[in-house]
């Protein structure tokens, strides 16, 4: 991984959060203190930090017909691993904002992704290329 990025994020619940985090998403915990933990995001590093008033903003914007939750954030998985992945949530019953799916299927940028919100209500989306060569393929 060339360079991986650092993402702050606001919770209103370090517990729960750092559990769906750890446990549903598999994610490795690093340094913490009592408003903040640090975990490792799929190799990137990503910060919960306490917001006790943190109120999520839900706006949507419609792609492939979908109605996208903005902002949010996420990683490009391998096609695999992303499979594996979907069916893991599936199996931890995460409720999906959209579901796992194929989007703009047999175009350039032809991916599968899903969208969910974790307990904080920060919007996440995972996602993988049929063609990794085509993640900024116009």
């Amino acid at each position: 991984m060339p360079n991986p990025f650092h993402l702050a994020i606001p919770v209103d619940n370090l517990e729960k959060c750092s559990a769906f985090y750890r446990d549903i998403l598999g994610c490795t915990a690093g340094r913490s203190d009592t408003h903040w933990i640090d975990y490792d995001f799929f190799g990137h590093q990503l910060v919960l930090h306490v917001d006790p008033h943190h109120n999520p903003h839900k706006h949507h914007n419609e792609v492939d017909g979908k109605s996208v939750p903005v902002p949010h954030f996420g990683v490009v998985l391998e096609w695999n691993d992303f499979t594996a992945f979907a069916a893991q949530l599936t199996a931890k019953g995460v409720d999906f904002i959209i579901p796992p799916y194929l989007r703009f299927e047999g175009l350039p940028g032809e991916q599968m992704t899903m969208f969910f919100y974790d307990p904080a209500g920060n919007p996440l989306e995972f996602k993988s290329f049929k063609n990794m060569d085509q993640l900024f393929a116009t």
